[in-house]
């Protein structure tokens, strides 16, 4: 990537986290709008989740990766900790490779 473009892209993000704080008490976002906000904020979030779980290159990921996430997010939901859930999904998927599931 060109230097420029790089400095580019640093000065456009830097911008915009600065104008959080500046433009706080001027601008106002309605509670409708906040709220769409942070849905939209769930559903990106997930739809990348879940590409990441079922895909790999331009092909299907195979089986055991999505049976690890499975499995992070039942224990997500279960509270348990978050070394626990990414060993308890890294071995998920471990042993369903070394098992022969792709």
């Amino acid at each position: 990537m060109p230097l420029l473009a790089i400095a580019a892209l640093a000065a456009g993000t830097f911008a915009f986290r600065l104008a959080g704080p500046l433009l706080h008490e001027r601008v106002r976002v309605p509670g409708e709008a906040q709220r769409l906000l942070a849905v939209a904020a769930t559903v990106l979030l997930t739809a990348l989740v879940v590409a990441a779980a079922f895909t790999q290159g331009h092909g299907f990921a195979g089986w055991a990766r999505p049976a690890g996430v499975a499995v992070a997010a039942l224990l997500v939901l279960r509270n348990a900790p978050f070394p626990v859930v990414v060993v308890a999904a890294a071995g998920t998927t471990a042993l369903l490779r070394l098992a022969g599931v792709e």
